[in-house]
């Protein structure tokens, strides 16, 4: 996702007032050992990329410092009317339709998918509509994970086919929605 919309805080130094966002390039890094951020120069332009190897299915990091919000561009789902703002570097793991990482959020925490083992160097992604029902802020997907692979279009599990949904591990509050659908 991309990095968190916060409101500025104001830092006084002398009579200097500057703005200070909890994201921006002064703020240590949350997960130092974990994930590099390559900040871009556009908007939606920056990346997570890991510091390290992990085999398939491990666990690659909790989720520590989440708070509660409402649904935006920068939330994650968490049940079928909640949300949370992660709040920590985590926030720049980008979508990907051939994901990286799973975002288990039953459990706050984050794997590496179960059919690949992460390398150092890759980038660090998930599956959005593995979380998110009914985007904020829909957008065409330019992952690169290929033709047949590449959703396009990027919205949420609800504006999907079932069959588009196959072979991605699912957020139980997804699967329960999804059923509703077909129940309905």
């Amino acid at each position: 996702m991309s990095p968190i919309a916060v409101q500025p805080t104001a830092a006084t130094t002398s009579t200097t007032t500057t703005t200070v966002l909890p994201t921006s390039i002064e703020t240590p890094p949350t997960h130092p050992d974990l994930i590099r951020v390559d900040r871009g120069t556009k908007a939606f332009s920056s990346s997570a990329v890991s510091l390290v190897a992990l085999p398939a299915g491990s666990l690659f990091a909790k989720i520590t410092t989440a708070t509660p919000s409402k649904k935006a561009y920068t939330s994650v789902q968490t049940g079928a009317n909640s949300h949370i703002e992660l709040n920590s570097d985590l926030v720049y793991c980008n979508h990907s339709c051939n994901p990286s990482l799973n975002f288990d959020m039953g459990k706050m925490e984050v794997r590496v998918v179960d059919d690949r083992d992460l390398k150092v160097g890759d980038q660090l992604t998930f599956f959005y509509p593995s979380s998110e029902w009914d985007m904020d802020q829909p957008f065409q997907c330019n992952c690169g994970a290929g033709e047949g692979i590449c959703k396009g279009l990027i919205n949420g599990a609800k504006k999907m086919d079932g069959k588009d949904l196959e072979g991605y591990w699912l957020n139980d509050h997804i699967k329960e929605l999804l059923q509703e659908r077909v129940s309905s």
